[in-house]
C-alpha cells in the first residue's frame, strides 16, 4: 500500500527506471509496486542519458529509482524535489553525488556482486580478442580477403591488473587458469595468491604484456593512464579498460597507437558515450559499447537485485507499506 501522503496528493508516485534496458518481466516488484498505486517510467531513449535528460525524468512525483551510469550530478539530485530512493544497477557510484545525496536524506545502495562475472569475462574476451585478432579476421573475410592472421598466446603473457577488488580478482583466477601470471596493483594490501604478485604502478606497466583497468573514476583516477604512463609500457603490450571511461586520456593513447608504441588496445567504456571519436578507424582496437554487465543471466540478477534494494529501503522509509 502506498503510504498516504502520497495518495493524497495530485499526480500517482513515480518510480523511475533510467538503466538503458531493463526487463519489467523479470521482476516481481514491478507489479507490486503497480499495485500499490506507483507508475513506473522506463528511460525513453534506451541509452546513457545525459544531466539534462535526467532531470527531465526526475519530476516532481518521482519518489524511487532505480539507475544507470547516469550522470546523477549534485544538480539533478537537487532537482529531484521528492526523491528518496537510488537504487544503482551496478557495482560503481562514481556517478552519484554521494555528499548532495546523504545531505538530502536519500538512501543509495548498488549491486556489488551480480556484475563481477559478465566484466571479468568481457576483460577476458578483449584479450583473447586482441592476442589473435578475432575481429580483425572477420572483417578481412568480410571484405572478401582470406589472409590468415598471426597471433598470440595469453598463456605465458604478465597480465597487469589495477585495481584488485572483485573483478579484478576474478580477472587474475581467469588468466592464470590460462597460464598467464599476474601483477597486481590497489590501494590496499593484494591477498597471497597463486601466480599473483603485487607490483607498485610503475613496475606493472613496465613488465606486463596486458595492462586491464579495474578501478572506480574519481577525479583523482582521471587519465589514470595517459601519456606518460603509456610511455612505460612495452610497445607490444596491450591496454584494456571495461571499467569506466575517463580512466585512459584517449588522445594519449590514440597517438601511441599510430605511432606504434603500443600494439593494440580495447575498450568498453568512454569518456563520451555513445563514442565516434578517431579510434575507431584503426584496425588494432577492439571497441564495445559499455556492455561489461550485458550478459543476461547477470543482467536478470542485477536487474532482481536492484528491485530488491529499492524495495527494501522504500518500506524502511514507510513510503510502502
Amino acid at each position: 500500500m502506498v503510504k498516504k501522503a502520497f495518495i493524497e496528493r495530485d499526480h500517482m508516485p513515480k518510480i523511475l527506471i533510467t538503466t538503458s534496458s531493463f526487463d519489467l518481466r523479470h521482476i516481481p516488484q514491478a507489479e507490486l509496486l503497480a499495485q500499490a498505486g506507483f507508475e513506473i517510467i522506463l528511460n525513453p531513449h534506451r541509452r546513457r542519458l545525459t544531466e539534462d535528460e535526467v532531470k527531465s525524468l526526475l519530476a516532481d512525483d518521482v519518489v524511487a529509482m532505480i539507475a544507470g551510469v547516469e550522470p546523477l550530478t549534485g544538480s539533478v539530485l537537487h532537482s529531484a524535489k521528492h526523491l528518496k530512493v537510488l537504487a544503482r544497477c551496478g557495482i560503481g557510484l562514481d556517478n552519484v553525488d554521494l555528499a548532495v545525496a546523504q545531505c538530502r536524506g536519500i538512501r543509495v545502495s548498488n549491486t556489488p556482486d551480480a556484475p563481477t562475472l559478465p566484466v571479468a569475462e568481457l576483460t577476458l574476451a578483449h584479450m583473447l580478442n586482441l592476442l589473435r585478432s578475432i575481429s580483425l579476421a572477420d572483417r578481412k573475410i568480410r571484405d572478401a580477403k582470406w589472409s590468415p592472421v598471426m597471433g598470440s598466446l595469453l598463456a605465458g603473457k604478465i597480465v597487469g591488473i589495477i585495481g584488485f577488488g572483485r573483478i579484478g580478482r576474478k580477472v587474475a583466477e581467469l588468466v592464470t587458469a590460462f597460464g598467464a601470471p599476474v601483477l597486481a596493483n590497489d590501494l590496499v594490501h593484494i591477498p597471497p595468491l597463486q601466480n599473483v604478485k603485487g607490483a607498485d604502478l610503475n613496475r606493472l606497466l613496465g613488465e606486463s604484456d596486458i595492462v586491464s583497468l579495474h578501478v572506480p573514476y574519481t577525479p583523482q583516477t582521471r587519465h589514470l593512464i595517459g601519456g606518460e604512463q603509456i610511455g612505460r609500457m612495452k610497445p607490444s603490450a596491450y591496454l584494456v579498460n571495461i571499467s569506466r571511461g575517463g580512466l585512459v586520456d584517449e588522445t594519449a593513447l590514440y597517438d601511441a597507437l599510430v605511432e606504434n608504441r603500443l600494439a593494440g588496445a580495447g575498450l568498453d567504456t568512454f569518456e563520451q558515450e555513445p563514442y565516434a571519436g578517431p579510434l575507431c578507424s584503426l584496425d588494432n582496437v577492439l571497441l564495445t559499447a559499455h556492455m561489461g554487465s550485458y550478459a543476461k543471466e547477470a543482467r536478470a540478477k542485477q536487474e532482481q537485485e536492484a528491485a530488491e534494494n529499492l524495495m527494501a529501503a522504500m518500506r524502511e522509509l514507510k513510503l510502502l507499506e
